[in-house]
């Protein structure tokens, strides 16, 4: 008698199961293999306001100190591991199919990642695989189908609904808050096995440029040069003042281009979207591709001797005059 009943209840249960899984989210976790990369906090947050389970999966090598942090993250329920050498470099190539095999297994309603390099490399991967649409840089969620992001620089919001079985989002962390990294209690399991292709690509090694100064993603202020700095000699002025404020320093895309400055400090439409609690611009115009990256910050000066720039239309706070007078003086305030 006992053996009739366990069956159909182990059945219920097997149903129950499904249905629950059928209606979690998969964060892909981005990291260093010793810390959490802010973003994958943001990605987080949206991902509990879908409802439902979430889950993070954590592929990398030696990264049992992420696994660690990542459990006292508020909102995560389950937390998937997958430590091993095959992961070492975090390449889409490997990537990709150990996704495809943990959705295979828990059939995830939707899966996410940070729209940042890594999750621009991966999404679509995993998304051509699956064949269905991903829905990139999300700033809002509306429903569990329906999503909201930006389009034309910035300058048109997009309400777009997917119809896939499978919701496949990249998130723009500086859309969300980012979810509490205490009061969580995530337990952890090994990830499914997966078949990683060899002979396409080999991780080499990687060359990154190091500072004192916060990322500038993640910077609570950031100061921002651009052309009218006429040099990369002058973006000096920018350090000593980011040095008092302990300030990340960025660039327009015409510093940039102009070679005043390395691509990894570019703020804008097609380098790094920021949105700290104070941006200063310095000898920036304001085209429209360096506003899509920056409108978000909460308080905006801008500092330029034409008092028709565009950037003055955003800024909180304007200073028509010469930077080269008041970059200085604002550092010795400070420094007083």
């Amino acid at each position: 008698m006992f053996g009739l009943i366990s069956r159909p209840a182990r059945r219920l249960t097997q149903a129950v199961s499904s249905f629950y899984r059928n209606g979690s989210t998969l964060v892909i976790a981005e990291h260093t293999n010793e810390t959490l990369t802010p973003v994958t906090l943001n990605t987080i947050t949206a991902a509990n306001k879908i409802g439902g389970d979430v889950v993070c999966l954590v592929a990398g090598t030696n990264c049992s100190k992420v696994v660690e942090q990542l459990a006292q993250v508020k909102g995560v329920s389950k937390i998937l591991v997958a430590d091993n050498e095959a992961y070492k470099g975090f390449l889409a190539e490997a990537l990709t199919p150990l996704v495809l095999a943990t959705q295979q297994q828990f059939n995830f309603s939707h899966i996410t990642v940070g729209a940042t390099a890594f999750g621009k490399n991966l999404l679509p991967r995993i998304a051509a695989k699956l064949d269905v649409a991903p829905i990139s840089d999300i700033i809002g969620i509306e429903s569990d189908d329906t999503f909201v992001r930006t389009i034309y620089a910035g300058n048109a919001v997009a309400t777009v609904k997917s119809k896939d079985p499978v919701k496949l989002f990249s998130v723009r962390g500086t859309a969300f808050e980012a979810s509490g990294e205490t009061g969580g209690s995530a337990g952890q399991e090994e990830a499914p096995k997966a078949d990683i292709p060899t002979g396409l690509s080999s991780w080499l090694g990687q060359s990154l440029s190091e500072s004192d100064r916060p990322e500038l993603t993640s910077a609570k202020t950031v100061i921002s040069g651009g052309r009218g700095m006429k040099n990369g000699d002058n973006f000096k002025l920018l350090y000593a003042l980011a040095d008092k404020l302990n300030a990340a320093v960025g660039a327009s895309r015409a510093a940039v281009d102009a070679g005043f400055v390395p691509n990894d400090m570019q703020v804008g439409q097609t380098g790094k979207i920021v949105a700290p609690d104070l941006y200063i611009a310095v000898g920036i115009s304001g085209a429209i591709q360096h506003l899509a990256g920056m409108k978000d910050s909460k308080t905006i000066v801008a500092i330029n001797k034409d008092p028709e720039a565009p950037i003055f239309q955003v800024a909180d706070f304007g200073l028509v005059a010469d930077l080269f007078k008041a970059v200085p003086e604002m550092t010795e305030i400070l420094a007083k």
